[in-house]
């Protein structure tokens, strides 16, 4: 399967989904991180692509979504942005309706 098709497929079957580096449990850098935190503090599960385990997602996932950085939040298949955008939604309560209604959905 080609890496863009990859990629849509996981962005548009995941309902919440953060390419980030590293894991929930080991973040690879301070922006990851704080995103999972803000998600955590959701309490919505959420999957999670680590890009530098996926060298081709990492290289590719930036023209699928026209979004230069990582981590990059989806959620029920539009991208939410990244630490900074993800952060002031947490911040304004806007995160946390979001996810549960993507959640809601899934169920």
């Amino acid at each position: 399967m080609d890496i863009i098709e990859s990629i849509k497929e996981t962005v548009e079957n995941t309902p919440i989904v953060l390419f980030m580096k590293g894991s929930p449990q080991l973040p690879q850098c301070g922006f990851s991180a704080r995103t999972v935190e803000a998600l955590k503090a959701c309490e919505v599960e959420f999957a999670y692509v680590d890009v530098l385990e996926e060298p081709a997602v990492r290289q590719n996932l930036p023209q699928y979504s026209n979004w230069p950085t990582f981590p990059q939040l989806f959620v029920n298949g539009e991208l939410v942005g990244g630490c900074d955008i993800v952060l002031e939604l947490f911040e304004q309560g806007e995160l946390q309706e979001i996810t549960q209604n993507a959640v809601k959905q899934q169920s």
